[in-house]
């Protein structure tokens, strides 16, 4: 149950969506939660009866470099991640981050999660404002346009990239199957034949990498009708789906198979 008022700050909840394409519908977890975790509750109805309730975004700092989105939605377990932003400053990762979650309330639950660890490193967690995040998207629009560095997405993903990288790229065998890296997590279907839309794709070309909850894991396998338009589609590389950059990686079938039957 989402609160269809304005946020305390003046934003609505769901406006964040549209700038991050998170999309979460009313009623319904956007991960679920899990029977184990300390962090399940249910948020009460009317938990903000004389204001409107605050924006429900949290700021990490202390993050490893090496950390992915995923890593973030692990750490705040059973609680409802709506998105996940990563803070760079001269095309580097600054080790700060924002959540955004799907309730007020788990804000306080977030907190909790302050110092604790993830891999070797403690995360220093703080509440943060809508203000706060939508300008910190901004910078990494900014930043990403003028420095080719990635919106949002993994730090490790994010960094600038040598000429040897894109040349491995462009040498590579094409075989009619791309890999697809940092997806938002609410990518459909839908979404990626939009992006590809000077291509003819199926349903069933289309394969979202899930990781082992089941869970989005922000890739994802297309099969085109050649290897020409699979090298030709390589031109979408690092090109935006809503604010994020995606890039792209000739692949083959057999890592396909690999990949997506890993995610069953």
């Amino acid at each position: 149950m989402y609160y269809r008022g304005k946020f305390a700050d003046g934003g609505d909840g769901r406006e964040m969506a549209a700038k991050r394409q998170r999309i979460v519908d009313p009623g319904s977890s956007f991960y679920g939660t899990s029977p184990g975790s300390s962090f399940m509750y249910n948020p009460p109805p009317y938990g903000y009866v004389n204001q409107p309730p605050p924006f429900p975004v949290v700021r990490l700092r202390g993050l490893p470099f090496d950390c992915t989105e995923t890593d973030v939605v692990e750490f705040f377990h059973g609680l409802d991640v709506v998105d996940v932003l990563f803070v760079h400053k001269g095309g580097k990762f600054t080790g700060e981050g924002f959540c955004v979650l799907g309730y007020p309330l788990q804000v306080d639950f977030a907190l909790q999660r302050n110092r604790q660890n993830m891999g070797r490193r403690y995360v220093e967690v703080f509440r943060s404002k809508r203000q706060e995040y939508y300008k910190a998207i901004a910078n990494e629009v900014s930043d990403a346009r003028g420095g080719g560095v990635g919106s949002g997405g993994s730090p490790r993903r994010s960094a600038p990239r040598a000429r040897s990288y894109d040349e491995g790229k462009d040498s590579a065998e094409h075989t009619g199957v791309l890999r697809l890296r940092g997806l938002p997590f609410s990518a459909t279907k839908d979404d990626i034949m939009e992006f590809f839309k000077d291509f003819v794709l199926s349903d069933d070309s289309i394969h979202i990498v899930m990781n082992s909850e089941g869970r989005p894991s922000g890739e994802a396998y297309v099969e085109f009708s050649s290897a020409e338009d699979s090298k030709e589609a390589m031109g979408k590389d690092r090109m935006t789906l809503g604010s994020r950059y995606i890039e792209l990686f000739p692949s083959s079938l057999s890592e396909m198979d690999e990949a997506v039957s890993r995610g069953r």
